[in-house]
């Protein structure tokens, strides 16, 4: 692949200039060590080529993309590529590409790589002070071939040669829509492509120990962040875009902590918290209102917490604001309890939904009106489940089958977010005038254990007293 040089306003650089970057550079023995992860990649490798044996399996990286003219977005590696390496976000080559050869016993697995920026002068010897895009001057060093086999712990080779070496015609499933080249060596086939697909999820259903610790990394930063945010209400109580603020300070955690954010963060005041993916994060934080504050940070491997408390943003619930956020705990607390290894997916969402179901109608509200009681209405106020499972991505092993995952029983490794929610929007006639404007979530991450399940994100208070409590000491 050859590099994109220069830009509209580049300079052409005078031949001497050219001569004169071809010498004069130290030596490097760069010490690379095994990635902390690599040994359980290893052993996911090995379980991937017991289940498709005989067959190619290609999973791309994946490869920048474009923000705005010669500006790119941050790299972050495909979760499934991330999987099967345990390579790190800082460190992760764009166009990386793992392949697993069939051979006779298994599979030999080999990623195709960039190398470092030559500095020869051969075809590709003016990348490094002239590539805008891959140039080790403007975007820093990468890892050379050898480097790379060093720290993933299995054969590099150079991306140059994937092409040639995907030619040979044996059965290949791809992960499909990251790679041209990928894309170009094998037909469609939709049937075997979403297999692997699910299969790539399923797999990380049930968290090696490697990934817990990675998973404890996340949300014991994420909480850290929250901390940051508690005290800095009064600043973004005096901002036009306090929202802004509050997201300022939690990426700003996350960037020093971590790799960056799981997701983007959402920091909704007032009645945008009743928008469950308000992400403009423009608006300002009142005092009286509530702040509803839904982030999580990625960790160096990737791996993602995923926490929300909603926070009075004076320090004190309101008496409607405190009566929505009992029901919500209420409701939360419910659904942890339901957590334990051999109970359905989906038993900790029906116990926390009962729960919404009979406060709101202990309180007169039923949004199907005065006729026959249907509790499948209450979604208007609920509007999605109450959890899902968490790791590389927020909505974790999204392509697993429903058998496997909506539909399966937990398991001691299985890592998930319990967050039941309310939310009143500020025109919904068919609730009373007080609650309207009123959006509501508690969300924690959980470890399902032999016995049960481990909050790891207890750190954070969540009884509706104890996080008055929070607040106002973090002023």
């Amino acid at each position: 692949m050859r590099p994109r040089e220069g830009a509209s306003h580049d300079r052409a650089v005078p031949p001497t200039l050219a001569e004169c970057f071809t010498q004069g550079w130290a030596k490097e023995v760069p010490a690379v060590t095994v990635l902390p992860g690599a040994a359980y990649a290893a052993d996911r490798r090995a379980r991937l080529s017991a289940r498709f044996p005989g067959e190619r399996i290609v999973v791309p990286a994946g490869g920048l993309k474009v923000r705005s003219n010669d500006f790119d977005y941050t790299f972050r590696p495909h979760s499934a590529y991330l999987h099967l390496t345990a390579e790190q976000g800082a460190t992760a080559v764009p166009d990386s590409v793992l392949v697993l050869e069939p051979t006779g016993t298994g599979h030999e697995a080999t990623v195709f790589a960039r190398p470092r920026s030559p500095r020869d002068g051969g075809p590709y010897g003016t990348e490094f002070y002239r590539d805008r895009r891959y140039g080790e001057f403007w975007v820093g060093r990468r890892r050379t071939l050898a480097e790379t086999s060093d720290a993933l712990g299995l054969t590099a080779l150079p991306r140059d040669d994937l092409a040639r070496a995907l030619t040979p015609r044996v059965p290949t499933r791809v992960v499909r829509g990251l790679d041209p080249v990928v894309d170009a060596a094998a037909p469609p086939a939709a049937e075997a492509e979403a297999g692997l697909l699910a299969y790539l999820s399923e797999s990380r259903l049930v968290k090696d120990a490697w990934e817990v610790e990675q998973m404890r990394t996340a949300v014991g930063h994420t909480v850290a962040a929250f901390q940051d945010v508690a005290g800095e209400l009064p600043t973004a109580m005096r901002l036009p875009r306090g929202e802004r603020w509050i997201e300022g300070t939690f990426n700003r955690r996350a960037r020093l902590e971590g790799y960056g954010l799981g997701f983007e963060t959402i920091a909704a005041a007032g009645a945008h918290a009743c928008v469950l993916h308000w992400m403009r994060n423009d608006g300002p934080v009142r005092d009286g209102e509530l702040l509803l504050l839904d982030a999580g940070v990625e960790a160096d491997t990737c791996y993602t917490g995923d926490v929300t408390r909603t926070l009075p943003v004076g320090g004190r619930f309101t008496d409607a604001q405190r009566q929505v956020y009992d029901l919500v705990y209420a409701a939360q607390s419910a659904g942890i309890a339901a957590l334990r290894p051999g109970a359905r997916f989906g038993d900790f969402h029906d116990a926390a939904a009962r729960v919404v179901t009979e406060g709101l109608d202990a309180w007169g509200l039923r949004p199907g009106g005065a006729g026959p009681h249907d509790s499948s209405l209450y979604g208007r106020y609920t509007v999605c489940g109450s959890g899902h499972m968490l790791g590389l991505d927020c909505h974790d092993c999204a392509d697993a089958r429903r058998n496997a995952y909506l539909d399966g029983v937990l398991e001691p490794g299985h890592v998930l977010t319990v967050e039941p929610g309310l939310y009143f929007q500020p025109d919904d006639l068919t609730v009373p005038a007080h609650l309207r404007g009123i959006g509501m979530r508690i969300e924690d991450d959980f470890l399902i254990t032999a016995d049960g399940a481990e909050c790891l994100s207890s750190a954070l208070p969540r009884a509706a007293d104890d996080v008055e409590a929070w607040v106002t000491a973090a002023r």
